[in-house]
């Protein structure tokens, strides 16, 4: 197992050391705690009604909120395609908004053939 350490920048090789910025104890020290929660959406890729993934993202929602943030999980089904959605059609309103209200998201997505599901594609940036 590798040790890295900060005095050793050879530890990592691949980082641009001029951008990787390292924030000092006076930084750190300007930091005002949140008012509220961290605020987490958790998304899962399956609408079957005995879906792995659901019970998964459950199971970290639950962990999540023990460690003290705020979840939310949102519900696929109903997602139209992409090309058939209108951008006030209800479940994409819905979606833009929990974005929008999250600061950290879990994407649970069953693997298809190499692949995340249909479900996480219809989630592109069409939406």
């Amino acid at each position: 197992m590798n040790e890295f350490t900060q005095e050793n920048p050879s530890d990592a090789p691949n980082l641009d050391l001029s951008l990787f910025d390292i924030p000092s104890d006076d930084r750190l020290a300007q930091y005002r705690p949140p008012t509220h929660k961290p605020r987490i959406l958790l998304l899962y890729g399956s609408t079957r009604e005995r879906s792995f993934s659901r019970l998964l993202t459950e199971e970290a929602a639950h962990i999540l909120t023990l460690m003290g943030a705020e979840t939310v999980i949102f519900d696929p089904s109903g997602l139209p395609l992409p090309d058939d959605a209108l951008v006030d059609h209800p479940k994409v309103r819905e979606l833009r908004d929990r974005v929008m209200w999250s600061e950290g998201q879990v994407w649970c997505s069953p693997e298809r053939h190499g692949s995340m599901s249909a479900v996480f594609h219809r989630l592109g940036p069409t939406h």
